[in-house]
This record gives C-alpha cells, structure tokens and sequence, in this order.
C-alpha cells in the first residue's frame, strides 16, 4: 500500500466532494436526477426566496449565448401567470444542467433542494467506505477537516472556481492559515494544479468511474486510492 506523506506544516485537509469523498454515479444517477424530477414542485413552495432572484440574474447574464432561456421579470402587477413563470425557471436550471455549468446560482438552488431531503432522512449521501473512519481519525487527531458533525467548513463557488488558484487563497484566508498548511485532496487535475500554484499541498485521488490521469499527470502529482493511506 501506498503512504502518502504530509508535510509537517499542514493542519487543514481541504476535500473535493464529487468523485473523490463520493462516487460520480452517485451525483450523475441520484442528485441529478432528483433537481430534475422536483424542481417545479420545490419551486412552488419556494418561489419568494433568494434562489429564484438569483437564477433571474444569471439568466440576463447569460442572454448572448447560444439556446440561453429567458427568465422573464415579475411584473409586479399580480397578473403574471405563477406556473408559467415557474416553468420558466426549470426550464432555464435544465438548460444549465444540460451544460454541467457550475454557476453560483445553479449550485446554490441544487444544493437546497438536496438539504430539503437530506437534512429528514428522506436520501442519504453516499460516500467511499474509506471516507468517513479516515475524518474521524483526523478529526482525534487535532485535524480540521450524518458526516457534517466531522467538518469545519464547506466551500462552493461564492469562494471562487476550484480550478482557479485564488480559490484556495481566499479558503486559506477565511479559515485563518496559510496556503501551505492545507493538504487539498481531489480527483481532478486541474483543480490540483490549481491549487498547487497557490503553494497548497496536493494529492489526487484516483477512484472507480473517475476520469483517467494522463502519464505526466502521474508522475507528477501524488496519488492515492483511499484516504486510509
């Protein structure tokens, strides 16, 4: 087995989620799917929150571009029709879906609905078998690193893009360390070299469904294929 050797300098671990805390299929078949399924009916019982507002602001943003759909202004007047509008906004989160866009407002109306089912126990997260007893194991070990109980902290694309090395400057800020204390684990190599440029410790972790590393790729990053190493 491979030992994977962390400096003595870190006391942050910083974890990818997608691919590398969980299986993609596990994103792609249930999470997906289930913004897809529901998104008119939590809509309707969630229309007068921040989400709506900020999906309307993406959608101008995105006016110039090819198959963009409109999300028409409110007009204040109380004759909008409320299932035509609402539709409107599925068919614009579907068009970004579509597209795997990681736009602030997309990831933040997905990652409510998601809570709305997780936080009862209506869908439970899947993880790697290795995940959850290798955070306990740091947490007892003075690490910062339901799993919710073990985190410190979660990141989303308010911080910034993860294939954006200011990202991890701005999480090193907002958590109070250096770059350097940080050990960022992910399966993606862009967001590792990322990281790397912001002088975060970095391994990529290679699992089942993931995308394939290239040569160079792994020579030069470390690899592990489970947080037990």
């Amino acid at each position: 087995m491979v030992v994977l050797s962390v400096p003595a300098e870190v006391t942050v671990i910083l974890l990818d989620i997608e691919g590398t805390t969980t299986p993609i299929a596990f994103v792609k078949d249930i999470l997906f799917p289930y913004v897809k399924e529901n998104g008119k009916e939590y809509l309707q019982t969630h229309w007068e929150e921040e989400d709506v507002s900020l999906l309307r602001k993406q959608a101008e943003e995105d006016s110039h571009l090819d198959g963009a759909v409109p999300i028409p202004a409110a007009s204040g007047n109380g004759a909008d029709d409320p299932q035509w509008m609402i539709q409107a906004v599925v068919d614009d989160v579907y068009w970004q879906m579509s597209l795997d866009r990681k736009t602030t407002a997309l990831k933040q109306l997905q990652g409510h609905m998601w809570r709305a089912v997780f936080k009862p126990g209506h869908m439970k997260a899947e993880f790697f078998a290795d995940v959850v007893p290798a955070v306990r194991k740091w947490r007892e070990a003075g690490m910062k690193g339901d799993i919710l109980e073990l985190v410190d902290g979660h990141f989303d694309t308010k911080i910034g893009h993860k294939v954006e090395s200011e990202s991890y400057r701005k999480i090193a800020s907002s958590i109070g360390c250096s770059t350097n204390n940080i050990l960022f684990l992910t399966d993606v190599s862009r967001e590792a070299s990322a990281a790397e440029e912001a002088d975060v410790h970095v391994a990529v972790v290679v699992r089942p469904g993931n995308a394939g590393l290239t040569d160079d790729e792994k020579t030069h990053f470390s690899l592990i294929t489970s947080f037990s190493e």
